[in-house]
């Protein structure tokens, strides 16, 4: 072994040629027999290569060389086994990381920060009305929670993002829903639920300043008309992409109204869903399979207006409908019943990637995706990843669905945690199988588009199928964040559908099936965003659902507090509370409840009707869809995608609301002497993030032709950002005392 040493060769360099055959090594001599003694040189050392004979020795080497041929097999099936099972280890890593951090960080949430209360009575008892104040089961308020803030954000955030890479972007979704999106939500829906079920934005007016309130509506204005806009035009895409999904998604509304009848009435809820959901998937099988079941819009109509103009106007008219309904006639069971959707979707999501367990094709990182166009702008890994993932991660419109809807519907404070944190950690598993089929379901398979010659019967001349890494490079070889919404939505449908097709559904039920997943959930977004549109017009008007002008009223009559239901302050040995409740003088009564006073100018009660207030949501919305009619040379029948031209700042705009809601919250923890570093963290990093990503648009709006309505509403929303950033600061650097709101 010394002699061997002394050669001056590595292990690997001693041991390829201590068994490699004569006269196959770099410098032997040809001819010689195999008991010779050719001299090899390596690194420029000679030494001697020892004859193969049958030397114990040799045969030790011989063994010893079988069992690291037999390792090195073992080795890499190993290896190849995990490479081919990554996906199902993150997806089963992803949903154990989640179940330790609802059980763990949002347990201490809810008992050390929140310090939730069960006996504590709900603003849904508390004023109750029937229509918006409905106190309802956990598993009801879960659904109309969860669906609300899916949508489509979780999908197409992601199905964008990935072109940076898959691993950040997972990484991002892991870690922003855990420790910011989750306490986002949840804390939103707390700080509600102590304040009247009022929105954040209308709460921000207690807790920071009234200027702040008014600062904080606009945004919430601005980001729910992009929002009412743009996912009428996805639905409509959709359905032009996908006409199976048309007739599911339309013969929803019946199939729910029929479970809030049967709830009503005091039905089972288990066998009232089960009924529901067969009869939804039975409407998707009948859609798949049949022609007939797949509509296309007559001539009559399309020579008029576009498809996608015509179901986006048909959509509004649903959702002014479905907003001034009470909410558990057709909204809670609805979304009761997407809720469920989703839950099984994701269910032949999970099981199509174990046997399928496709490979990750996808670049692991690629901070610099090319650009699709020659010179395009392709924006910064750093701040916009951040930005882009949006609900997957963190965003904006979460908390308006906490504290505008939510909050009105839970019957006890102590479901918060179930709701506003689980419903997020249960988005981001959504997130994380929406990158996974992105970035390996879609190598099982991906047709290109399809070519034709115009003849009689159109012929088709050209159609391809990728797989693998082609695959991927078809949907994300260059920075896709500005196509077409259908090629954003392609590689997370096709991807789901070759997944779930591996467990025996055919392709094009899969495919039907992801459709309709897809539009349901961008239409109960639908739904939530006009009811909360809905809010925010009849508050800045002065006239909301639960104003500062609240009065205490007998619970019985509704004779006012003021002239004698409730006793004064009255101190007591040095302790100050109310005194006992004096008895109703008019029924007697001693039980009392908030009702809002009437709003003090008559324009105000009129904005504030639901019905009106509605209209204008839906009537400004429309015509956001809908300006490309006037704007462009095609008038209504090439309209409908209006509300794009605002697109480019929808993301911005809508984690500027996250950011702002975590100040709100973080303020009302520091007025409460509450620990406030687990908002005040996200809330830094947030506003930080978003001002970058503000700036960067900025600049990029200001040297490109026709984007100065774009620069115009950057600038006022970085001028709103930094307006609010500074009147929170200055409230807390001199230590306002507490305000009213509630602890």
């Amino acid at each position: 072994m010394a002699r061997e040493r002394d050669c001056g060769l590595s292990n690997s360099e001693f041991g390829l040629l201590k068994y490699s055959e004569p006269g196959l090594l770099k410098n032997s001599e040809p001819g010689l027999s195999k008991y010779s003694e050719p001299r090899t040189s390596v690194r420029g050392r000679s030494f001697m290569h020892r004859p193969t004979t049958d030397h114990p020795r040799l045969k030790s080497g011989a063994r010893s060389f079988g069992f690291w041929v037999v390792g090195v097999c073992v080795g890499r099936g190993v290896r190849g086994t995990l490479s081919r099972m990554a996906t199902v280890l993150i997806a089963l890593g992803a949903f154990i990381l989640y179940f330790v951090a609802y059980h763990t960080y949002g347990r201490f949430l809810a008992r050390r920060i929140f310090r939730l209360d069960p006996d504590r009575t709900a603003p849904s008892i508390e004023f109750e009305d029937g229509i918006d104040y409905v106190p309802s089961r956990r598993e009801l308020v879960f659904g109309h929670h969860f669906t609300s803030i899916a949508g489509t954000g979780p999908i197409v955030g992601p199905a964008v993002a990935v072109v940076w890479g898959w691993v950040p972007a997972l990484v991002w979704v892991l870690v922003g829903s855990i420790v910011m999106g989750a306490v986002h939500d949840f804390g939103s829906l707390v700080v509600s639920m102590r304040n009247r079920g009022r929105t954040i934005a209308d709460l921000a007016g207690d807790v920071v300043t009234p200027r702040v309130r008014i600062l904080f509506l606009l945004v919430v204005l601005m980001g729910l008309w992009i929002v009412l806009a743009i996912f009428g035009l996805v639905i409509a895409t959709i359905f032009k992409l996908y006409p199976s999904s048309v007739w599911p998604v339309w013969l929803q509304i019946p199939i729910a109204v029929g479970l809030g009848v049967w709830l009503k009435r005091g039905g089972s809820l288990l066998l009232g869903a089960v009924v529901a959901i067969v009869l939804m998937y039975g409407t998707i099988a009948i859609a798949a399979n049949f022609a007939w079941a797949q509509p296309t819009l007559p001539a009559a109509i399309t020579d008029v207006i576009s498809p996608v103009g015509f179901w986006t106007l048909l959509l509004l008219v649903y959702v002014f409908i479905a907003s001034v309904l009470p909410v558990q006639v057709l909204l809670q069971p609805r979304d009761f019943i997407n809720s469920w959707q989703l839950l099984i979707a994701m269910g032949l999501l999970v099981v199509g990637l174990v046997v399928s367990h496709p490979p990750i094709v996808a670049d692991a990182v690629n901070f610099r995706p090319a650009p699709a166009t020659e010179g395009g702008f392709v924006p910064p890994f750093v701040p916009f990843l951040f930005v882009t993932v949006a609900c997957g991660a963190i965003s904006g419109f979460h908390c308006l669905v906490a504290s505008g809807c939510s909050s009105r519907q839970l019957r006890s404070e102590g479901d918060a945690q179930y709701v506003g944190y689980g419903a997020m950690l249960t988005e981001g598993f959504l997130a994380v199988l929406v990158i996974l089929a992105c970035c390996a379901g879609i190598g099982l398979g991906t047709v290109t588009p399809q070519l034709y010659i115009l003849s009689e019967p159109p012929t088709l001349i050209e159609s391809e199928t990728l797989v693998g890494v082609e695959a991927w490079m078809h949907h994300y070889a260059t920075w896709g964040g500005g196509n077409a919404l259908g090629n954003k939505l392609a590689p997370f449908i096709t991807g789901s559908a070759n997944m779930i097709q591996s467990i025996g559904i055919a392709h094009s039920l899969a495919v039907a099936i992801m459709g309709v997943f897809v539009a349901s959930f961008a239409a109960t977004t639908l739904d939530s965003a006009c009811r909360l549109q809905r809010y925010v017009i009849a508050e800045l008007a002065g006239a909301g659902t639960m104003t500062l002008t609240s009065e205490e009223v007998c619970a019985a009559c509704g004779y006012p507090s003021g002239r004698g239901l409730s006793g004064p302050i009255e101190e007591t040995r040095g302790l100050k509370g109310p005194a006992p409740a004096q008895p109703c003088p008019e029924c007697g009564g001693t039980s009392r409840r908030f009702a809002p006073q009437q709003p003090r100018y008559p324009i105000s009660r009129f904005v504030g009707n639901r019905y009106v207030a509605t209209a204008i949501a839906v009537a400004t919305a429309a015509v956001l869809a809908l300006s490309d009619a006037y704007t462009g040379s095609g008038g209504l029948a090439q309209a409908g995608k209006g509300a794009l031209i605002l697109w480019p700042i929808f993301g911005a705009t809508n984690q500027l609301l996250a950011g702002l809601a975590l100040l709100v919250i973080t303020v009302w923890l520091v007025k409460n002497r509450r620990p406030f570093w687990v908002t005040a963290l996200p809330m830094c990093f947030m506003l930080a993030m978003t001002g970058w990503a503000i700036v960067g648009l900025v600049g990029q709006f200001a040297g490109a032709e026709g984007k100065l309505h774009l620069l115009i509403i950057s600038v006022a929303m970085l001028v709103l950002e930094v307006w609010i950033v500074v009147e929170a600061g200055v409230l807390l650097f001199h230590r306002v005392p507490p305000g009213k709101v509630q602890c």
